[in-house]
């Protein structure tokens, strides 16, 4: 009993970092049509955000508030300076986010070396229950997480910024005939995306420490999760990502830990391969 609960609150605290990265490649995938290859890259800014106010002494939960605001900020010029060229070329977005990225990940890279850095955990102790003692932490995790899933929800579906955003989204020439300035719905988008990803970054840093290439393979996951769960609406990264997060958590219990990766990557292709629209389909997107 005490080993199924512990796996069980390892599956459900490593599922919940997952939607977390997710939330916000999802959001610009399914909203802009982009994937944004440097997403990772926004998630170690977010990370690199929290170790720099620790080494310079101050708490770290104020990094992990900070991180979000600073990180969207470098998203917002981002888009002002690069991505809003690409729209309607994909494969050049790709391409331009992708050389983004690298240049992110290698210039912290310069400031960091090929070190790894450890972060404290802003709550350190643990819970009791049935036995099992339950990182408060991966708690916070799990359920910040989940507000800011129902938060992003609420904020996209039922308020009028979320409806500005969508009609700009799908229907650029009508949002404009409306009065909606589309580039501007294009920005905070992408920002919104950008500071999602620095929050996920800036929680998950205590977990994993921070090194360079921190971001490369929660991007990996990320793009399976959003292709798993279906481009063209906000709940199917976010179940993709739930999927992919608890088969990622579960394989090193059954498997090697080697090989787990390489089967969660085998079974979302062979779901991907048999349901290509994905596990919910949508026509919201750009």
């Amino acid at each position: 009993m005490e080993s199924a609960l512990s796996a069980a609150f390892e599956i459900l605290s490593f599922g919940a970092i997952i939607v977390l990265v997710v939330l916000g490649l999802g959001i610009i995938a399914s909203m802009m049509g982009i994937f944004n290859f440097a997403h990772g890259e926004f998630v170690l800014l977010g990370a690199y955000t929290v170790y720099l106010f620790h080494t310079w002494g101050l708490p770290v939960w104020l990094g992990m508030l900070v991180a979000p605001i600073s990180v969207g900020a470098a998203g917002f010029v981002a888009e002002r300076l690069v991505i809003r060229r690409f729209y309607g070329a994909p494969i050049a977005a790709i391409l331009a986010t992708y050389a983004l990225g690298l240049s992110i990940r290698e210039a912290v890279r310069g400031l960091i070396g090929g070190l790894y850095y450890a972060v404290p955990e802003p709550l350190s102790g643990s819970i009791s229950v049935g036995g099992v003692e339950l990182s408060e932490w991966r708690l916070a995790i799990i359920l910040i997480t989940a507000l800011v899933v129902v938060g992003s929800c609420l904020l996209l579906n039922d308020t009028t910024f979320g409806l500005r955003m969508r009609a700009a989204l799908e229907n650029p020439a009508l949002a404009r005939a409306s009065g909606i300035s589309t580039t501007t719905m294009y920005a905070l988008t992408f920002t919104l995306g950008a500071a999602l990803a620095g929050l996920a970054g800036a929680l998950m840093v205590p977990i994993f420490s921070l090194f360079a290439d921190l971001g490369l393979r929660f991007l990996i996951m990320g793009f399976l999760a959003v292709m798993l769960g279906g481009v063209g609406t906000f709940e199917g990264p976010v179940v993709g990502a739930g999927v992919t997060g608890a088969l990622s958590a579960i394989m090193p219990w059954i498997v090697l830990p080697v090989l787990a990766d390489v089967l969660v990557f085998a079974i979302v292709i062979v779901i991907v391969k048999f349901r290509p629209e994905g596990l919910i389909t949508g026509t919201r997107g750009k």
